[in-house]
């Protein structure tokens, strides 16, 4: 077994960087390349200034500057936490203005555009490229990873989000096709194609059932259908003739593709269309009036302007006819449709895309306020008699009263919500942004491997897309993703699994994919440029990011693959090192017609998923993508290589599994469904989330008090410094059914190991204080804290001298917390503790106005945290590492608990019913691995498929018990605690690591004998925070009838609810018309019917409801009747 070697704090920053590294890399891709690529792509808005004349604004340049204070001083993450305010930095830009008639800008204009939240760590961050020691003297965690963006106090994440692979066409087949209109079938392909600064547009084919072809694009959310010959005029000066060949590619044979070319030329001819330019001036003609562009603008220009942005905008060459191909193809049925919930056509949406799609948009919005305001001020200046000003007095102006953008982004990340027009080529508009809970180290760890399918998908009643894909393998863990509703959606990436940078980030990428088509060229590829009858019908085409290249003969292009992945592991100059080589082969023949359509896709951007595997032919490690893994043989273990089948080797069999799942020992032996479980339960332990307790204003934190590192440990306990935040604790354990108090999962504790602190833990809660919140602005900055009459309001024991909470005082409901001076009368105002439970002070901390030297003298803001002991009680859940999860059913004296020949006695007694149905074999192996290693003094190797068959993991571990002079399987003989006798069997007695969970008792209990009512129906309310009752529903309900237990029916819905009594008349049943009078020389009350004038009047009890149910009635003119018997 390998020994532990503790990993150095530098080495395991390392590592943790890895893990999160998709989120820096992208938000760094924004700040580096992304804000220069959209600001060079963004369209120029048009201000008309006359007939003849337009002005053209468009930004020069757009930079984000480095968070700093008002003093001008660095701000650094941990002030801002405390504080509650937002980790930002200025973002300012130069817009250029330029008249029609012009050539040169005549004014170059500087604009605020408020302040962009800035990512932790990122190439902005103060704390980016630090130490862990330097780090630590910034008042951060040593393994501070960033990646998160801090917003009001509050660490907010953007979540990763699955795409559809960029570039890249997916045959579908969707029955809602069909219902677009007359002739539309369920064959399409859709493309998201992408810009080089990561912004898209979905664009889509869809086959006509005559044989022709339509393309789908969206212009400001509508859709736009162009016939496909069109389009193809459009993109280049092309021929009939060429246009044919180019799609058939001298495949004649194909009477089922001939035919369809040549009636899709013949149908969708127009009149007077037959050139480029002919084809650009009839669409520009229809787009003239949905289009803001100036009304000089010539069809031509209007048509470019409409094919640039929302059309294949990946193509810069648009001689190749691929996707036309590709739909025919799936429709002859020669290919099959692909499947879009398949890993290996995704790529994952980053922060970083997001944002930079955004401020693309919101670049375009800002300009456009703008130019309504300059043409307001321009007609409010001809109506008035002012004298006129000049253009760039009037466009300043403008820009000043323009939106403010960085209040955007605020928003979107404090809600998740995104207010688009456009909708940014996204499927959702809302969930985008999660907080980054620190309720311990796992949960906080796993929020950034999270990556979710989309909110959209949430709302589908199919269960195809939460399948577990056999494409995934090694990307999705296959055990880390909730049960419940985000089952299947909600996944995890596995723990080697990278997500690639783009290009422009890694300067050697870069420069091989630029040399990469060179290379192809030169190695059995025929660029697409040569004539078309050049080609064989059994050629395969080569296309990068979308992008034809060539064709390829399909006897050389196995060898040209195996070159590729050769090249890519050992690193050469013209091949990247993460280039995703997907060969797709042809079908053979005698072979059944299906599968992906054939060729060889090669992608070399960012944002896709690779994961690492050992190339046997070089013996080096290659980077494989999901797409080209299909048709891969790969090895699990390397004594399962086959010569000459294959060709590549896992590194580790749990590289397929997340970080989370990879803490579970032996989670191989386990039930799977368990180790589902156990991944959950490790995010919900009161653990320690981290060092830094003193310098952070969560809203709530857990703390363990005695942790301890576990004895069976797996290797990424050490790679990833888990144990540095332990979150539970090594217990001995029983396997016996005693007492009777362990039934039905629930455990019990020694009462002596409670007492010496085992399960102890404590939640810190912080209140933030804002004395000037909710007034006037006349009024702010006259109340402050403060204790004039210290020497007579006798609130010593509780009150500081400086009128703040005394630090370390508990405190209980009632009691006076702080007082300040009213800013009315200047009177000392007493405020007192309102919580529900009693609460150490554990700290002060005073909050800075606008400037650090008032705060000194008038203190308005500040926070107190308070710390709530939360020892362990009865009905606290426990659980181990396998899913067996439990309360603690009771706190046993030591004295009566069973005790072994050695006098040992058991920390934790569990039922052996938890075993059989749950099959956790895993944790019976770890109880007998840790006492082993307690008997021998050594941690444990535990870590999943490190025994076999050969080798079993019993074997191992019972040879070290039996040198020790234990029993060889765990078995001891154990004697009654009560009694003294021996027990009729062994019992099974030893260590497992045991976690305590945040669910407990004093957080949902609920009870209630009287407290607030429903002011309507004058029913309890519900809620636990407002003091309300628990809902005793229908079925509570049939429940009671089915026993027959009427009386107490009665008593639950009425007489504890909303008991009432009304008069109802005898002789007509009606409760309406009842009077009730007192007599004139007497008190005495008569109750007369005014309808039937008789005082036969009977008191009924009745629900209240019921009465209002009556009075609502008769609002509507229905009378209800009674019959009183």
């Amino acid at each position: 077994m390998p020994i532990f070697k503790e990993t150095s704090l530098e080495e395991g920053a390392a590592e943790m960087s890895k893990l999160i590294a998709p989120h820096l890399d992208s938000y760094n891709f924004f700040i580096e390349h992304g804000l220069r690529l959209m600001v060079e792509s963004m369209q120029p808005t048009y201000v008309k200034l006359d007939d003849k004349e337009y002005l053209t604004m468009r930004f020069k340049r757009v930079d984000i500057a480095k968070p700093t204070k008002a003093e001008g001083e660095s701000l650094f993450p941990d002030e801002t936490r405390q504080a509650g305010i937002s980790y930002s930095g200025a973002m300012t830009g130069i817009v250029e203005v330029m008249r029609s008639t012009d050539t040169v800008p005549f004014a170059e204009v500087p604009v605020s555009l408020g302040n962009m939240p800035v990512m932790v760590r990122s190439k902005l961050c103060h704390l980016s490229g630090m130490s862990p020691q330097q780090l630590i003297d910034h008042h951060e965690e040593a393994l501070e990873m960033g990646g998160y963006f801090v917003v009001n106090g509050n660490e907010k994440l953007v979540r990763m989000l699955v795409a559809n692979k960029g570039n890249h066409p997916v045959a579908l087949q969707r029955k809602a096709w069909s219902n677009r209109g007359p002739g539309y079938t369920k064959h399409g392909v859709v493309i998201r194609s992408l810009l080089p600064d990561r912004t898209s547009q979905t664009n889509a084919l869809h086959y006509i059932a005559d044989g022709t072809i339509t393309f789908r694009f969206l212009y400001r959310r509508h859709e736009y259908f162009l016939p496909i010959t069109l389009l193809m005029r459009m993109l280049c000066d092309t021929t009939d003739r060429e246009i044919f060949t180019r799609i058939v590619q001298s495949d004649n044979e194909n009477t089922f593709l001939t035919d369809r070319v040549e009636l899709t030329l013949r149908d969708q001819k127009i009149e007077g269309v037959n050139t480029q330019a002919e084809a650009l001036d009839y669409l520009g003609c229809r787009f003239r009036h949905k289009t803001s562009l100036p009304e000089s603008f010539t069809n031509r220009e209007i048509a470019e302007y409409i094919i640039n942005n929302f059309v294949l905008v990946h193509l810069p060459n648009y001689r190749d006819n691929f996707m036309v191909q590709k739909l025919y193809s799936t429709v002859q049925g020669k290919s099959d449709a692909d499947n879009i919930d398949a890993t290996s056509f995704h790529e994952v949406l980053l922060s970083g895309h997001i944002i930079g799609m955004m401020l693309k948009e919101k670049l375009t919005e800002y300009l456009d306020s703008a130019r309504f305001v300059f043409i307001k001020s321009r007609e409010d200046e001809k109506n008035s008699s002012k004298r006129q000003t000049n253009l760039e007095t009037h466009l300043r102006k403008s820009f000043d009263k323009a939106i403010n953008i960085g209040i955007r982004f605020e928003s979107f990340l404090a809600t998740g919500n995104l207010v688009s027009q456009s909708g940014l080529d996204i499927q959702q508009t809302s969930g985008f942004t999660i907080i980054a809970e620190k309720l311990n180290y796992l949960r906080y760890l796993a929020h950034f491997r999270s990556i979710h399918r989309g909110a959209f998908f949430a709302t589908m009643k199919t269960t195809s897309i939460r399948k577990l894909m056999p494409e995934s393998f090694g990307f999705m863990c296959p055990v880390h993703t909730p049960d419940g509703a985000p089952c299947g959606l909600l996944n995890h990436l596995s723990s080697n699994c990278l997500v690639t940078k783009d290009p422009l980030q890694e300067k050697d990428i870069f420069e091989s994919a630029k040399a990469l088509p060179a290379f192809l060229m030169s190695h059995g590829v025929t660029s697409i440029d040569m004539a078309a009858t050049t080609f064989s019908p059994r050629s395969l085409s080569v296309i990068l990011n979308g992008r034809i290249l060539g064709m390829v003969e399909e006897h050389t292009v196995e060898e040209l693959v195996q070159t590729l992945r050769y090249l890519r592991s050992v690193g050469h100059e013209a091949v990247p090192s993460t280039l995703e080589v997907a060969y797709a082969p042809p079908t053979k023949k005698g072979e059944v017609a299906g599968g992906q359509f054939p060729g060889l896709y090669l992608f070399s951007g960012g944002a896709r998923l690779m994961r690492p595997v050992t190339n046997l032919r070089s013996g080096k490690q290659e980077l494989i993508g999901p797409q080209e893994q299909l048709y891969m043989n790969i090895a699990v273990y390397p004594e399962e290589v086959k010569a000459g089948i294959t060709t590549h080797v896992e590194l580790s069999p749990t590289a397929m599994l997340s970080v989370i799942a990879n803490l579970t020992p032996f989670s191989d032996y386990n039930q799977s469904p368990r180790n589902m479980y156990q991944c959950q339960m490790a995010k919900q332990t009161m653990g320690t989330p981290m060092h830094s307790y003193p310098y952070r204003s969560d809203n709530k934190l857990f703390k363990i008090q005695n942790p301890q590192k576990p004895i069976v440990r797996t290797i990424n306990q050490t790679k990833y410094h888990v144990n540095d935040y332990a979150h539970g604790c090594n217990a001995v354990i029983a396997v016996i059914s005693n007492t009777g108090y362990d039934m039905e999962d629930a455990m019990i504790i020694n009462k002596s190991a409670y007492e010496r602190g085992f399960g102890h833990g404590s939640v810190y809660k912080t209140e933030f204080v804002d004395l000037d919140e909710g007034k006037l602005r006349v009024e702010m900055g006259k109340t402050m804290v403060a204790r004039p009459d210290f020497a007579t309001d006798g609130l010593d024991e509780f009150v500081d001298r400086d009128g703040l909470p005394v630090v370390g005082k508990l405190y209980t409901v009632g009691e006076v917390l702080y007082t300040f001076v009213s800013s009315v009368d200047g009177r000392q105002i007493s405020k007192m503790y309102k919580g529900k439970e009693d609460a150490y002070v554990e700290e002060v901390k005073i909050l800075g106005g606008s400037t650090s030297m008032r705060a000194a003298t008038h203190i308005s803001k500040f926070t107190i945290k308070y710390r709530f002991n939360r020892n362990p009680v009865i009905g606290d859940k426990f659980s181990s590492r396998h899913g067996q999860k439990g309360v603690l059913s009771q706190l046993w004296p030591e004295v009566n608990m069973p005790f072994s020949e050695s006098g040992l006695k058991p920390d934790v007694i569990i039922n052996p019913n938890a075993f059989p149905s749950r099959m956790t074999i895993g944790m019976l192996v770890e109880i007998l691995a840790a006492k082993a290693g307690a008997v021998h003094g050594r941690f444990q190797e535990g870590t999943a498929f490190s025994f076999d068959e050969k080798r079993t993991a019993i074997q191992y571990f019972g040879e070290q018990l039996a040198k020790a002079g234990y029993n060889y399987y765990g078995n001891e003989p154990m004697y009654s605690g009560t009694g003294g006798e021996p027990f009729h069997a062994d019992i099974f007695f030893g260590v497992c690591y045991y976690q305590r969970l945040r669910h407990m008792v004093k957080d949902k209990y609920q009870v209630r004998a009287t407290g607030k009512v429903n002011a309507l129906t004058r029913q309890p309310i519900k809620g636990r925070k407002v003091g309300g009752g628990i809902r005793f529903g229908e079925m509570e309900r049939d429940s009671m009838l089915a026993h027959g237990t009427s009386f107490c029916l009665n008593d639950r819905l009425m007489k504890s609810s909303d008991y009432y009594t009304i008069h109802v008349c005898r002789r007509c049943g009606s409760t309406l018309s009842v009077n009730t009078r007192k007599g004139v020389f007497s008190d005495r009350v008569t109750n007369m019917c005014s309808t039937c004038k008789v005082d036969d009047v009977a008191v009924v009890s009745v629900p209240h409801v019921f009465a209002y149910l009556v009075a609502e009635l008769a609002a509507v003119n229905i009378s209800l009747k009674l019959q009183v018997k």
